[in-house]
């Protein structure tokens, strides 16, 4: 799934493409992507993009006349910049967009359709999309202290609920807790000052690293290769490769359709986690998929 890094190269590449051009076009090809009917995607037709912001994991382009376009790529949606008039690809094409620049393909390589598009009046419609995580790139010490303490839970939970951090999910948190030297498994409420100040300077750090690691990626071009795993990456889908700080070899947790990766040397004191040890505390505290954790959360 996108995340913040991901979400941001995409609004600085739509940046120079779409904003002060008219939505010339706009074609839904999958019945399930657009959610609302008032106002209708039509009444954003014609109209200029003026700005672009994101929300969470949630893309959203404003056009003239205080209205709305909220995009929610999920897992497998992503967009993709062509030559103006390009038709949505067979099978994984869920709709596209015409401006003058060019044309904006949203495509989704999933049987299961989860992207989601709603158009929204005004900011109070805007503002029911918000999930309300804080802006860890912003936030000081004592508003993240805050977030990571009002609920109890796993570290790995705790930094993907969008209610309380924004931006951050599967990915990015295991390269998170990799750099802070912590188990995805420690409580929330259960870290000491250190940890806390340790978990706030990586997870800005890892954030910043990875969104300037992907605007070089990406440079003037549109970004093509977005995705969950990627061969820097330390621990986030390394499973029994070598950890690029001790060499010992990544360890995971599954469990149904999720997983967390981590260092055992370096996250847990050289304990491997059994699946079989955490059961009870995962299914008090894990989604049996992320589907869903996305649900649940109406993400």
């Amino acid at each position: 799934m996108p995340e913040l890094p991901d979400i941001t190269i995409y609004l600085e590449a739509l940046q120079p493409r779409i904003v002060g051009q008219p939505l010339e076009r706009a074609r839904i090809v999958s019945p399930s992507l657009l959610r609302t009917v008032d106002p209708p995607l039509n009444a954003a037709q014609g109209r200029k993009v003026v700005g672009l912001r994101r929300l969470g994991k949630r893309i959203v382009w404003e056009m003239e006349g205080n209205i709305f376009i909220v995009f929610h790529l999920m897992i497998a949606g992503r967009f993709k910049w062509r030559p103006t008039g390009t038709s949505p690809p067979a099978k994984v094409g869920l709709a596209s967009f015409d401006f003058p620049t060019g044309t904006l393909l949203l495509t989704e390589a999933s049987p299961k359709k989860r992207a989601s598009l709603y158009v929204v009046g005004g900011e109070a419609g805007l503002a029911a999309h918000d999930p309300g995580g804080l802006d860890v790139l912003t936030a000081g010490l004592t508003e993240f202290r805050t977030r990571l303490e009002s609920e109890s839970h796993t570290l790995k939970r705790t930094l993907t609920d969008p209610h309380l951090f924004d931006g951050i999910g599967n990915a990015y948190s295991d390269e998170i807790l990799h750099a802070a030297k912590l188990s995805p498994f420690q409580l929330s409420s259960k870290l000491s000052d250190e940890e806390v100040a340790r978990l706030y300077k990586a997870t800005q750090r890892t954030l910043r690293e990875w969104i300037a690691r992907l605007r070089d990626e990406a440079g003037d071009d549109f970004p093509e290769k977005v995705t969950a795993f990627r061969k820097e990456m330390a621990v986030h889908g390394k499973y029994k490769e070598p950890c690029p700080v001790c060499g010992s070899p990544v360890q995971r947790i599954r469990y149904a359709a999720n997983e967390a990766n981590y260092c055992a040397t370096c996250q847990t004191g050289g304990r491997v986690l059994a699946d079989r040890s955490l059961s009870r505390l995962l299914k008090a505290d894990w989604p049996r998929s992320l589907e869903e954790w996305e649900a649940k959360l109406g993400r």
